[in-house]
């Protein structure tokens, strides 16, 4: 019976708290991918690698403005596009950007539709437009009914 409350207060946590399954990463690491890639030589593959752990590095931020600075070259081979998109679709779910990820993580799921990580980040974006929905509904109806009260109030004063 424990475990079962446990788990309920779990998730009502997490609904209110906004957590998701992804992970972060911060600022020095960043920096190492930066400076990986900038300094990258060699044939095309490895600096296209080196750009790829910069930018997935860059989508893991805490910060705003280094998922805004993710960039995600153009690749002919439908498995490193799967994998582009998917970086792509975790920066604008960080961002705040539902739409746009569901979107992109959609296309993920085109070329390979059993990717785990893709339907785990589309089901994080589904539960937090969910979460949106119900906290606006939430919103609206209590603002309705501050108002319907207000309206009763100044109501009965007339009386």
């Amino acid at each position: 019976m424990e475990a079962k409350v446990g788990k309920f207060f779990d998730s009502v946590t997490n609904f209110f708290s906004g957590s998701d399954q992804l992970p972060w990463c911060d600022a020095d690491i960043i920096a190492g991918c930066e400076k990986e890639a900038a300094e990258a030589n060699g044939s095309d593959e490895s600096k296209n690698e080196c750009l790829t752990r910069f930018s997935w590095a860059l989508v893991h931020s805490r910060r705003t403005e280094d998922i805004e600075r993710a960039s995600i070259a153009s690749t002919t081979d439908p498995l490193k596009m799967r994998e582009k998109l998917y970086l792509l679709a975790v920066g604008h779910f960080r961002r705040g950007d539902y739409s746009r990820s569901r979107e992109l993580v959609e296309q993920c799921l085109m070329v390979e539709p059993e990717w785990r990580q893709a339907q785990s980040l589309k089901k994080a974006i589904e539960d937090r437009i969910t979460k949106d929905g119900v906290i606006g509904i939430g919103i609206a109806v209590s603002a309705a009914g501050l108002i319907a009260g207000g309206i009763a109030a100044a109501l009965s004063r007339k009386k």
